[in-house]
């Protein structure tokens, strides 16, 4: 267990960082813990009994010294979407559907984790992630408004959601906007003009502060309220079983989600220390966590890359930071409540819209555009698709494109022409380099993918196509074969076909620096038993020196 080794080789030195860092943490952990149980459709102290535990279990499960859990706002939508229409408006059975959703996406995470498939994080490409992430961040910014604005709406939606803002407008509370307005300002102007200061714990303050000194509830600005006082017992929620395939679904979304978060966070934050990551072990922690908060009222959470940042700035050197956080927190639930009571709705609805913010790479759009169209297309699509269509939809159609992309690149892989140029040492691709000069005789092609079942024919047209287009008649084609990792039993029919069919046009098919478990797979289909063997060389340079031996003797 990772905590218990910490504990071993605990330095003195780091005790009083890690005091100061964990009270810094708590700080900013109740606001966002709140909001992040509102955007879910919680109660808000469901997200402080989720923080609570969440960062115990990581402590003792989690192998990073300082990255932090908790509510997320990725996440959020999600979890609203799933349960929601579910619970009818009950309160405790949407409780007890997120704690079954926490406790599935946590044996999902740990499963993932002891099985070491850590990789399946890798599902959903970069750009399909930005795009979903951009389109969830318009989600939850219209979803907000109503609070923001003081408003009540009922509509389903993202267009229908916006025009029934719209068209109530003139209902807007000014009072509750006035704070909710001042909330984001105060948090968004930090965040760009003093990055170290803490923006969130600031924001609340000035928040709660105007609300004391105007007395707002007597303005009708809905307020946190009091807290319930205590922390619940543990308890395995209850859900109907016609429910269950519903959860399954969002579950494992949220645990693609929440895996790529986990350890693309982690690993981001290891490389500013030169540390390592065990991927793997990742899993469990947040796994972990996650089965904790599923019995504790909790809710699925992730990684916080705000809130571990926050957690390094303020000198944190293990997790001890996250268990006085959490201390912190939970003596708050216990002894004083209502230390919160006067934070104004509007302003949880700010720290909402202001985390929805962070989640949009503009720069990264704009890169995509200016250097892959195409990936900049699968973006707006993911954009469209979470926007549009809905969050669980989203995540769906994420995967899918991202799918989609790798077997739209294994299907049309690059390949190249390969000829000798006067500038560069060895062969390389005619298109690239002009002045290339291909050798009399011979067809040098270099495939840079596997061979598999979804491109074997083109492979085969390629081949052909070239063949006809070399003047004279090539005498052999040799494959480039060392960006080839792997031919299936298809492809293997496929180049018998293809030897065949060159053999009969006097053309021998020769393979060089075929990879070793490649060669053995051809070996196994029985590719030798129509191929020559000795038309497999180690070297580009050993086949083309043959090749001047054989054919130079016969020409």
């Amino acid at each position: 267990m990772p905590g218990l080794r910490v504990a071993r080789t605990y330095h003195s030195s780091w005790l009083a960082k890690d005091l100061i860092a964990g009270i810094v943490l708590s700080a900013l952990l109740v606001p966002q813990g709140m909001a992040y149980a509102e955007l879910a459709g919680l109660p808000a102290i469901t997200g402080l009994y989720a923080t609570v535990v969440c960062l115990l279990a990581y402590a003792a499960f989690g192998p990073s010294p300082y990255l932090v859990l908790g509510p997320d706002s990725s996440l959020g939508p999600m979890i609203a979407a799933a349960i929601l229409p579910l619970a009818s408006g009950d309160e405790n059975y949407a409780i007890s559907l997120a704690g079954m959703l926490a406790l599935m996406v946590g044996a999902l995470c740990v499963g993932a984790g002891a099985a070491r498939l850590g990789f399946v994080a890798d599902l959903i490409s970069k750009p399909v992630r930005i795009g979903y992430l951009a389109g969830l961040a318009i989600t939850i910014f219209i979803g907000q408004l109503p609070k923001l604005f003081g408003i009540s709406i009922d509509a389903e939606g993202l267009f229908r959601e916006l025009a029934a803002v719209l068209s109530n407008l003139d209902l807007t509370n000014p009072w509750t906007l006035a704070v909710g307005l001042l909330t984001l300002t105060i948090i968004l102007g930090l965040r760009r003009k003093a990055p170290q200061w803490p923006s969130v714990l600031i924001a609340v303050l000035a928040a709660i502060t105007l609300t004391v000194i105007f007395d707002l509830t007597t303005k009708n600005v809905d307020v946190v309220g009091v807290l319930p006082k205590g922390f619940p017992a543990p308890s395995f929620p209850s859900v109907k079983v016609s429910d269950m395939p519903l959860l399954v679904a969002t579950a494992l979304g949220m645990s693609l989600l929440a895996i790529g978060d986990t350890i693309s966070t982690s690993t981001g934050f290891a490389a500013r220390r030169g540390d390592e990551v065990d991927g793997n072990q990742e899993l469990v922690g947040i796994g972990s966590a996650n089965l904790l908060a599923g019995i504790f009222q909790g809710f699925p959470i992730s990684t916080s890359g705000s809130r571990t940042a926050v957690a390094e700035q303020s000198g944190a050197k293990t997790q001890l930071t996250g268990v006085v956080a959490a201390l912190a927190v939970l003596t708050m639930l216990l002894f004083i409540p209502g230390l919160v009571r006067n934070l104004p709705q509007s302003a949880l609805a700010a720290i909402i819209i202001a985390a929805a913010s962070s989640l949009v790479d503009l720069a990264a759009l704009r890169r995509l555009w200016a250097v892959r169209r195409e990936e900049f297309i699968l973006a707006s699509v993911a954009i469209l698709g979470v926007a549009l269509v809905g969050v669980l939809e989203g995540i769906v159609i994420a995967v899918f494109l991202s799918i989609i992309q790798f077997f739209y690149r294994a299907w049309q892989p690059h390949y190249a022409i390969m000829g000798k140029t006067p500038q560069v040492v060895g062969y390389h691709d005619v298109s690239r380099y002009p002045d290339t000069e291909q050798i009399s005789g011979l067809l040098m092609l270099r495939w840079d993918a596997p061979i598999f079942f979804a491109n074997a024919n083109i492979f085969r047209k390629v081949v052909r196509e070239q063949v006809a287009m070399t003047k004279p008649t090539p005498d052999w084609v040799l494959i480039a074969a060392e960006p080839i990792t792997d031919v299936d039993s298809t492809a293997a029919d496929m180049l018998v076909d293809l030897d065949l069919e060159l053999n009969a046009a006097g053309i021998n098919l020769i393979f060089a620096e075929l990879k070793d478990h490649v060669r053995e797979k051809i070996e196994r289909y029985g590719l030798l038993d129509t191929i020559d063997h000795r038309h497999f060389y180690p070297t580009i340079e050993v086949a083309i020196e043959e090749f001047h031996h054989e054919v130079g003797k016969s020409r």
